[in-house]
């Protein structure tokens, strides 16, 4: 893949600066398939920004070496607008127009399980936000989840938040679609695990007036969920049951939204909510990760961010292992071989066999959150089998 003038154009058409390679005559594409519009733009924007910074590392050391050869990064971003037909066509637009076969999405669930069978088919790496289980499995082998799931999390964090909050009436809106049905399957399960009862209401995604809803359906609550949604209109829906007199506690179970959510409901709304913390912000290499972030492309950092570019890290490992840029079965292999690898966020391997019947997901401790002045504060450390 020598690089040439199309390929320097596709460089600035990213965004990415392209400075003198005198040792790098190759090249390969990263794509980001994303939803940079809508409610969801600040996952899509933490994505691509770790990407950027991934081959700004490599990039910077004169390329990725990989089997005595240096390989220049490029990066390649389409929205997906969260809508699965349009998942469908970015992903022919990356791989058939781009040559790509190294996806960082597809961001949502509809979309990763729009897409599963091209990049299955294909064989194109891709890294899903997707929580969707259908996202992985023995008929996406090439398909890998770099972010914790509601799956992995939602049984001890809720068991912590009702140990903590006796609340036994939970009331959840979520968007109808792949990614809401999921979530509130797996957070129905969970309350009902740690002795309460939870009523989800689903909306259309581009709903933004809850009121009639949540006139209906607050009155009898005493605990209002609301993880599985954008951080905009997790906010929106805060901030709307807050301005209807809702003083209950409100838990997020799922997503890092924290800096959203007090930016649309605003602090005094937010205070006390309860919001799943995907990092700890005082490790050393997360903490490096996010003032470069801040650096770079302002404060607001989204928690999934350093996930990706984790992701990142040993994706590149992988193929250096491989030996390879090119053949996409040795580079998988390599990448679901990596343990305990040294990333941003702490060292982190795969899991996944018993629930996906793959170990295609990975396996870091998460935290949860309680907002407090504007700012999520960590009250616990968790595991797939508690937090404590």
């Amino acid at each position: 893949m020598k690089t040439s003038v199309w390929a320097l154009a596709l460089a600035a058409s990213s965004g990415l600066a392209a400075p003198a390679f005198a040792q790098a005559e190759d090249s390969f594409t990263i794509g980001v398939h994303a939803s940079f519009s809508g409610a969801g733009a600040a996952f899509a924007e933490g994505m691509l920004a770790a990407t950027e910074l991934a081959a700004e590392d490599v990039n910077k050391d004169r390329g990725l070496e990989v089997a005595g050869k240096r390989y220049k990064v490029l990066v390649k971003q389409y929205d997906d607008r969260y809508r699965a037909q349009d998942a469908v066509t970015a992903m022919d637009r990356l791989m058939i127009q781009d040559g790509v076969r190294f996806v960082i999405g597809p961001m949502g669930s509809a979309a990763a399980v729009a897409t599963k069978a091209q990049t299955t088919s294909g064989k194109v790496i891709t890294m899903t936000l997707g929580f969707t289980p259908r996202a992985l499995g023995p008929d996406a082998p090439y398909a890998f989840r770099p972010v914790i799931t509601t799956a992995e999390f939602s049984d001890p964090q809720i068991a912590w938040l009702l140990n903590n909050n006796p609340a036994k009436k939970i009331v959840s809106l979520l968007p109808n679609d792949e990614t809401g049905q999921q979530i509130g399957a797996g957070n129905t399960s969970a309350y009902a695990k740690a002795g309460a009862k939870l009523q989800v209401e689903y909306f259309e995604r581009e709903r933004v007036d809850f009121v009639p809803v949540l006139t209906r359906v607050l009155m009898q609550a005493d605990g209002l969920e609301l993880g599985g949604n954008s951080p905009t209109t997790a906010g929106l829906i805060l901030k709307q049951a807050r301005e209807l007199g809702y003083k209950g506690p409100v838990f997020i179970t799922g997503g890092d939204v924290a800096a959203e959510l007090v930016k649309v409901a605003g602090k005094q709304a937010a205070e006390g909510t309860y919001v799943h913390l995907p990092i700890d912000a005082g490790l050393p290499g997360t903490a490096a990760y996010v003032a470069r972030y801040k650096a770079k492309y302002g404060p607001n950092m989204n928690g999934f961010s350093p996930f990706f570019y984790s992701g990142l890290q040993m994706l590149f490992a992988a193929m250096q292992k491989a030996g390879t840029v090119d053949d996409n079965t040795k580079v998988a292999k390599e990448l679901e071989a990596l343990s305990n690898f040294p990333t941003a966020i702490g060292n982190a391997s795969w899991t996944g066999e018993k629930r996906y019947g793959v170990n295609h997901q990975i396996d870091l401790p998460f935290y949860i959150g309680r907002i407090k002045d504007g700012a999520a504060d960590k009250v616990a450390i968790c595991n797939v089998e508690a937090c404590r």
